[in-house]
């Protein structure tokens, strides 16, 4: 397969609705390392007219019959939260290598054994923790260990995002916190594991998990619904380097402010900021050493890049990113990163910072 394209199928391939029309479709296309070979939604009609728009040459609306093709090398697994379970470990039976969304499961016992289960297979199982793929991401983490801001003192991450109190009744289902899908789960765990990523892991924490909006008003049902999940969440704590961390993501009505990150050391400082989630689109990196009269931007170099010219901005470029990745490890069966390891690594911090703040107190992040 060195020189040959991977033959990579999507489920959750619809052109309309969900993260793989936005993300993954356009991404694949650009990627000259996979072939989209099929695709596959729950109906007839939805996967012939993906497979018509994008190319490819099967359509499903079985994902285990898709799975049974030989044709298929790899699968992404692009569908909502409470289905990557069942999902991914029906990939990993059949086989295939596999890239699956970020939160990998609904729990960190769903993720824990997909994990095992990915090792005992010896199959690539790479999780969508785009972060760690954007370019900025990844020069801001080279400068840290280069030693560009010295010591790491404190750090500061924020996302405000848009949230609307009011939606249709298919967008509702986010309101469970039992589904998985949340500002917990999803556009904290994204941001929290971009600052890991790039200072380091956290020892310990003291957080705030609040639903500040208990209901949502459904526009089509014309009825207010009860809302569980998280949607403001604060972290303060303790890296293992000793540095000091503080995090604030939440989602508000209106005028929101997007992200900013923060890094301070003895002898520099950097900070990126970017209008959305560092995962989604382009992050605006600057820096300041010692003696220095502000703030300046930073090119980013191109060894940081590693998609063709191509590839479209916005929502499918970090993920095209980590499809160079997949491929690569793939091609060479050297470990892909991030992976369904990192993944439980998230889920089990993130478990963490509802511990703390269930029990009022601050709690130790685990390490295994």
């Amino acid at each position: 397969m060195a020189s040959e394209k991977i033959r990579l199928g999507v489920i959750g391939a619809n052109i309309s609705v969900g993260w793989a029309h936005r993300s993954h479709l356009p991404a694949l296309l650009a990627s000259p390392e996979f072939e989209l070979t099929a695709v596959c939604t729950t109906k007839r009609e939805s996967s012939e007219e993906s497979a018509a728009k994008y190319g490819a040459r099967m359509a499903f609306h079985d994902h285990n019959e898709m799975l049974a093709s030989p044709e298929i090398d790899a699968v992404a697994v692009v569908v909502r939260v409470p289905n990557h379970y069942e999902l991914t470990k029906d990939v990993l039976n059949a086989g295939k290598h596999v890239y699956t969304e970020w939160p990998l499961g609904a729990t960190l016992d769903e993720a824990k054994e997909l994990a095992a289960l990915a090792r005992s297979k010896g199959l690539q199982a790479m999780v969508g923790l785009q972060a760690r793929a954007a370019p900025a991401m990844l020069y801001m983490k080279e400068l840290v260990e280069s030693g560009y801001v010295g010591e790491v003192m404190s750090c500061h991450v924020s996302l405000i995002r848009g949230g609307v109190l009011e939606r249709t009744s298919g967008r509702t289902w986010q309101r469970d916190d039992s589904l998985g899908a949340t500002t917990l789960t999803i556009a904290c765990g994204h941001t929290i594991d971009a600052l890991r990523f790039v200072v380091g892991d956290f020892s310990d924490v003291s957080t705030v998990v609040s639903t500040q909006a208990s209901q949502w008003y459904e526009t089509d049902t014309q009825r207010m619904v009860d809302v569980t999940a998280p949607d403001n969440i604060l972290v303060s704590g303790k890296l293992d380097s000793g540095g000091v961390a503080s995090v604030h993501v939440a989602v508000v009505p209106m005028s929101d402010s997007g992200l900013r990150m923060e890094v301070y050391g003895r002898e520099g400082t950097l900070v990126a900021d970017s209008d959305d989630s560092p995962q989604l689109g382009d992050v605006r990196l600057r820096g300041a050493k010692t003696g220095d009269a502000g703030l300046q931007d930073l090119e980013i170099p191109s060894r940081h890049v590693y998609v063709l010219e191509g590839m479209p901005k916005g929502e499918p470029y970090n993920v095209g990113q980590m499809y160079y990745q997949f491929g690569q490890a793939i091609k060479s069966g050297t470990p892909c990163e991030p992976n369904f390891d990192t993944a439980v690594e998230l889920h089990r911090f993130l478990d963490a910072i509802r511990e703390s703040s269930d029990q009022g107190r601050q709690a130790a992040v685990p390490t295994a």
